[in-house]
């Protein structure tokens, strides 16, 4: 809770959403036991105590609950949202409100706002940057290198922010520890599938209310949130296309029982259109041009860069908002091609992100990397470094223990011959 006379600085819509706010962050803790197991225990251990730490983030309920465990533990912590559309502003508020932890953060802002509220994130002088999407890595590297004495180091869970810093290392520019959460195994084998599955369909309904049994759905990129939405999507009734650059991945979807074919030939075919590549124009000119008419186009990626909205743009005659998030472009010869969420994440810009459950092992994952930077800052060389697989493992076992799911343990035999290479048939 703030402190009676506390000031803080901050940027929201309205505090006066705190209660709402509290309401849902504690609903979401109901499903977040891992996190809460890492929360208690920071809050005796203190292992953040003196140290700054920058987030991010989707300011959502399930980002309120690594926020406070990130208190817990003795941080001295700020948050900016990692995208314009993903603000849940009652949450904001009562991160403020509450827990005097200062949010920069307002659903809608505009660039502008966006790029002024990552500049405060950097004034905080940050020791560990939590970031989605690299930008506050980026501009640190680029306009703040005499703040790179601070920083101990910095933690990514997304696809498209792990390709940024593997370039910033490729140029030499990366002279700090990073750690690699997207790639953890109870990181992407749920959130980035069970997580992105659901919430982009949930997303594209909420903004439309489109049956998708019978439909045409087109993803593209069949990584693990590609999988994830081909998935659940196909378990709607949705017949499922998927355009790859990957030959081994193009394989595994036709194997899966996808049809799989380039964006050209997908484009003529597709009623709705997912995007989940964290590639940029991935949908052009030349697509738009030969979609149906009602097409609708979505993207899942983290930057609204997939979907080429200036090509479509120039095509237009007219641009009509005709339901919340949901924006119909009338082109020159009548045709219509509908986006979603401005081309934005839509499972944050019309619903509600991932479901707390599998966010839970997402940010514990986060909790337990800002944790592994102190504990060995002294040692840890520049570069990307994985979660230790000790520390993957222990959250799957909380998890398991949370769900009342117990599993099988090696006998000793077993163990030796697991070890040895004497034991044969």
């Amino acid at each position: 809770m703030v402190a009676t006379g506390t000031k803080l600085n901050y940027d929201i819509k309205d505090i006066n959403l705190a209660d709402l706010g509290r309401q849902r962050i504690k609903w979401a803790a109901r499903e977040m036991p891992v996190l809460a197991q890492i929360t208690d225990r920071f809050c005796k251990e203190k292992p953040f105590a003196g140290i700054k730490i920058v987030a991010c983030c989707h300011v959502t309920t399930e980002t309120a609950n690594l926020a406070i465990a990130l208190q817990a533990g003795g941080a001295d912590s700020l948050l900016i949202a990692s995208n314009p559309l993903s603000t849940q502003d009652d949450v904001a508020a009562c991160l403020v409100k509450d827990y005097g932890i200062p949010v920069y953060a307002i659903k809608g802002e505009d660039n502008d706002t966006y790029h002024r509220h990552v500049q405060t994130a950097l004034d905080h002088r940050p020791n560990i940057i939590i970031d989605d999407g690299s930008d506050v890595v980026a501009t640190l590297i680029q306009e703040r290198k005499d703040q790179l004495k601070d920083l101990i180091g910095t933690t990514e869970e997304t696809t498209t922010g792990i390709v940024r810093l593997e370039a910033m290392f490729k140029d030499g520019v990366l002279s700090f520890p990073a750690m690699n959460v997207n790639d953890a195994d109870t990181k992407h084998f749920f959130d980035n599938r069970y997580g992105t599955g659901q919430s982009t369909l949930d997303g594209i309904i909420r903004a439309t209310n489109v049956l998708l049994a019978g439909q045409t759905l087109v993803v593209a990129g069949y990584g693990w949130c590609g999988k994830g939405v081909a998935m659940r999507a196909r378990g709607l009734g949705a017949n499922i296309i998927v355009t790859e650059i990957n030959p081994v991945r193009a394989i595994e979807a036709a194997m899966d029982g996808f049809r799989v074919m380039s964006m050209n030939e997908a484009a003529k075919v597709g009623d709705v259109f997912v995007t989940v590549t964290g590639n940029k124009h991935i949908i052009r000119e030349e697509h738009f041009a030969s979609m149906k008419d009602g097409a609708m186009v979505a993207n899942s990626g983290h930057f609204d860069i997939e979907i080429d909205l200036e090509a479509l743009k120039g095509l237009a005659t007219e641009v009509k908002e005709v339901r919340n998030f949901t924006q119909q472009y009338v082109l020159k010869d009548g045709k219509l091609v509908i986006v979603l969420g401005e081309g934005r994440l839509i499972n944050l810009a019309a619903a509600e992100g991932h479901p707390s459950a599998v966010m839970d092992m997402s940010f514990a994952n986060q909790a337990l990397a800002c944790e592994y930077l102190v504990t060995n800052k002294e040692t840890l060389e520049a570069g990307l470094h994985s979660i230790p697989t000790e520390v993957d493992q222990e959250i799957a076992r909380l998890k398991l223990q949370a769900m009342g799911i117990s599993i099988d343990t090696l006998t000793d035999a077993q163990v030796e011959y697991m070890n040895s290479w004497t034991v044969g048939t």
